[in-house]
């Protein structure tokens, strides 16, 4: 059965990744946007490739655009869209923050709102959810977008459970770290802060994202299983292989203390400090 798949952040990176490997299978595809200007370049870059699909500008955090949105037929919502604040908690601002969780959080989550009503209606439709693995575990200087994905886990969870009687399927995707150019920025939003940086406890003119990155083009196809319901697994970690290293990341949890490397530098941030922006991984 063909299924109309809505997909938001379809500008850039996942999204747009997903959304042309979808409308080049044949499926119907509306990709949503944030602005405007991006509209008229995927419309033109679609017609350069020779893919149709309905592109529409949807800012998950404007409530018009929501309402627009839930007037399009849909049976499949894949909410990707997202930003990424780094920083620590400790130096962020407040507008940063907030700004994490609007567009993260509130805004996928009020969006959902909409279309999960009319999926209760019909007694069907699938949800996808595309968080990270920083909603599984949490590095440090990255804690605002961990916390947001974080929260996105527990909504999405909540949801399966709530919508599994009327015949709704939810699911997450959980990438790791891949080369899209969205980590490197997440250390670069410190530019736009409306704060003295000589007064930070870290120097972030000095750090980047303090992991070696995958090609992205390795998430289209899993995630596209994910998205058409060709798997019925709720959390799919991409890759596959990162699984047993979250599994161990969260158990040592429980065997934490509080005085453990009292007075040493977490290994993960000195790696900030010494790593080169967008390094691949071999």
């Amino acid at each position: 059965m063909t299924q109309t798949v809505l997909i938001t952040g379809a500008g850039t990176g996942f999204g747009k990744n997903i959304a042309f490997a979808l409308a080049e299978k044949g499926h119907p595809v509306i990709a949503t946007v944030e602005v405007m200007s991006q509209v008229s370049a995927l419309e033109q870059e679609a017609r350069e490739r020779g893919v149709k699909m309905q592109i529409e500008k949807l800012d998950v955090t404007n409530p018009k655009d929501r309402e627009k949105a839930w007037e399009w037929d849909v049976d499949v919502l894949v909410n990707n869209a997202a930003v990424k604040e780094g920083g620590s908690l400790v130096d962020i601002p407040e507008a940063n923050l907030r700004h994490q969780f609007e567009a993260n959080v509130f805004g996928p989550i009020l969006l959902t709102k909409g279309f999960a009503r009319k999926m209760v209606e019909n007694k069907q439709g699938r949800i996808v959810f595309v968080s990270s693995v920083s909603g599984i575990t949490t590095n440090p200087l990255s804690g605002p977008y961990s916390g947001s994905k974080h929260t996105v886990e527990a909504f999405a969870m909540a949801l399966s459970k709530e919508l599994q009687e009327f015949n709704v399927e939810v699911s997450t995707i959980n990438p790791g770290p891949y080369l899209t150019g969205f980590n490197d920025r997440e250390f670069e939003t410190w530019k736009n802060w409306e704060i003295d940086l000589d007064d930070t406890v870290f120097d972030y003119r000095k750090t980047a994202f303090p992991s070696e990155q995958f090609d992205p083009e390795e998430v289209t196809e899993p995630a596209i299983k994910v998205i058409l319901g060709e798997t019925d697994q709720y959390r799919n970690v991409i890759p596959e292989k990162m699984v047993s290293q979250l599994q161990d990341t969260q158990k040592s949890v429980w065997n934490k203390t509080t005085t453990a490397d009292l007075g040493k530098r977490h290994e993960s941030v000195q790696k900030s400090y010494d790593i080169e922006p967008g390094t691949p991984a071999e």
